[in-house]
């Protein structure tokens, strides 16, 4: 998988978290929609999705 897809994966999760705070989202979609992403992130690069947002928000 390329970079940018990877930020898309990023993008793709931020903005899940976003649509998931609001009131009238559809929280079981939008939590298997979270889960999918993180699977996809960790098969493509075998870290997990919410570290390496952490490792980010450090730096």
């Amino acid at each position: 998988m390329k970079k940018a897809d990877i930020k898309k994966l990023i993008s793709q999760y931020k903005e899940i978290l976003v649509k998931q705070k609001k009131k009238n989202a559809d929280g079981f979609r939008l939590s298997e929609k979270l889960k999918e992403t993180e699977r996809r992130y960790y098969h493509e690069t075998g870290r997990t999705l919410k570290s390496d947002l952490n490792n980010l928000k450090e730096n």
